[in-house]
Order: C-alpha cells, then structure tokens, then sequence
C-alpha cells in the first residue's frame, strides 16, 4: 500500500486509555466516529499488527497501522441547485457558497449540499480522492460560514491543491464580526482538539490536538463588537470560531460557542442565523499552470446589513 493510504501511530502517555475509535477521529481530521468505527470493523486499522474492536483502549507503546482504502462510489445525488461560480476550468473550480449550505452530506443532511450542485454542474468531472460523499472537495466551510471555495475536478489537481493545504501554501482569509472590543491585532496560536465533554464541539485543549494559528487584524471597532479580518495559517475545524471563543471574544451570532442571550446576539438575531463569518479570499496555486491565482468575494447582504447599523449607532 502506497505511503498516501497508510498512515502510522505511536502511542505516547497523552494517549493512553482513549478508546481508538476516539483516538483516530480525533487524530484525522476529516473521519468521524462512525468512519473509524467501520475502518476498524472492516479490519483497516491494526493494533500491533493485529486488529481491533472500537472499544480497545490504548496502551502506552501500541503502533497504529490505519490504511484507507479506496475511495467508494458518491452516494449523493445529482441536484439542480444554482451554485455561485467564481472561476472554473478543467482542473478547478471556485465557488461562493452561501450561508446556510451543507459543503456535503451527513446526517440529517443528505439534500441540497454543495456536493449534490456540483454533481450537476460537473457531472463526472471531480476527483474521487476525497472519499465517500466528497468529491473534488479539498477543504471545507461550516453551513453558516459563507464564502470561497476551491474544488479539485481531478486527482492531479487534488492531491497538488491537498499537498498546498497540508504546507499552509493556500491563503483563506475571513471577515467577521466578533463580540466584545479587541484593542490590537493579535496572532493567537493555541492547539485545537474535540472538546473534552461535548463531543460535537471543538476546543483549546492539549489533549489530542493539533496545532493551531490564527491571524487576526482589526478592520473596525464598534462600542460592542470589532470587525476583524482573520488569516488561517492552519485550517482546524472551527478554528476561527474556536480561537476567538477562547479569547472571550465569540462570533456575533455563533450559538454553538457563544451566549444566545448576549445582548449583541438577540440585537441581530434577525440578521445572522449563525455565526457571522465570511471566507472573503482565497490565494492558491494552480495546479497546472503553477501561476499564483487569488480570489474575492463581496460580503453577503446580512454582513453589510450589521455594518450598516453599527457605523449608524456610532
């Protein structure tokens, strides 16, 4: 099995006692609980060369051996679902997702994504390396984030789109409005990892985690809330949100990592439906032509529609 398939894990003391369907999905950042738990009952995934049930829990000095194997067939379907296109060619294609969109199906989910447009549009024409349900796709944006992104439409272009990605080469850059007055701009590098009770969120934690760096720029200050500009310099799920959290200074609108009661929140309830957070640029490689490609977007309406009414309250 090639070296892109097998991946290896040694177990250190932060490690043990984790059941390893935790472990892996935790370690991975694009498998679920539910992927490692079929990799391991499928016999993918090797314990010290033997394997594994979900509920073995690691000892220190145990050697993970997780082979991925190939990619199945998309199960999403096809669906006529107008998609803003920023740029396209044979190898790529950039787009600006609105908010509220699923990049691709999940539970409770499995209509009316991303994905299901982008079977339309390309037809065939995406790479299958992303795996089960993610063609073409190479990074993601949460359903409330709205904003750019670029899917491979081959496996050239995939893994060379991967590979820029994995060597912090592709600039995202969002705009958001975060509560609270942030004073200076700040460069916040703070390890990501699942949070340690709520399984469905995210955390600064040290515990299997993953490095994480945020830069982040003041563009306007408001008495209770500062629009920001924020570079990722690592692409941790929900890092953004994550980050700012954190620091005590939540995204206007995010419920997961915020208080709903917020007074901002319950001001602009109306507006934001979710975080308020918008994937603004893009900077990237192209993977054929080596020509250093950069993209904007406008900010949606309900972004603008906030501005509006904090530079009026001024």
């Amino acid at each position: 099995m090639s070296e892109l398939t097998t991946k290896h894990f040694e177990i250190t003391e932060e490690s043990v006692g984790s059941r390893i369907d935790v472990f892996l999905s935790e370690s991975e950042e694009e498998m679920t609980r539910s992927h490692a738990q079929k990799l391991l009952a499928d016999g993918f995934v090797l314990v010290n060369g033997k394997s594994a049930n979900k509920n073995y829990k690691l000892r220190l000095g145990d050697t993970l051996t997780l082979t991925m194997p190939e990619p199945e067939p998309c199960e999403a379907k096809p669906e006529n679902i107008p998609i803003d296109i920023v740029y396209e060619d044979e190898d790529i294609i950039v787009v600006n997702k609105p908010k509220g969109m699923v990049v691709h199906p999940a539970a409770g989910n499995y209509t009316g994504t991303l994905v299901s447009a982008l079977l339309y549009h390309c037809g065939e024409r995406l790479s299958g390396i992303g795996g089960v349900l993610r063609p073409g796709i190479v990074h993601r944006i949460d359903k409330d984030t709205s904003g750019l992104l670029v899917v491979a439409k081959n496996d050239t272009a995939h893994l060379s789109l991967s590979e820029q990605i994995k060597e912090h080469k592709v600039s995202r850059i969002y705009h958001a409005i975060a509560l609270g007055k942030i004073d200076e701009d700040i460069t916040i590098d703070l390890p990501i990892g699942r949070h340690p009770v709520d399984r469905k969120k995210m955390a600064v934690t040290e515990k299997n985690a993953k490095n994480a760096v945020t830069h982040v720029k003041v563009l306007e200050r408001f008495p209770a809330v500062t629009y920001v500009r924020c570079e990722l310099e690592t692409g941790r799920t929900h890092q953004i949100r994550v980050h700012l959290s954190h620091k005590n200074h939540p995204l206007l609108g995010d419920l997961v990592y915020g208080a709903e009661k917020h007074p901002q929140n319950v001001k602009f309830a109306k507006y934001t439906e979710g975080q308020c957070l918008h994937a603004k640029e893009l900077i990237l490689t192209h993977p054929r032509t080596g020509e250093t490609m950069r993209f904007t977007t406008e900010l949606p309406s309900y972004f603008t529609e906030i501005l509006d009414i904090l530079r009026k309250t001024m």
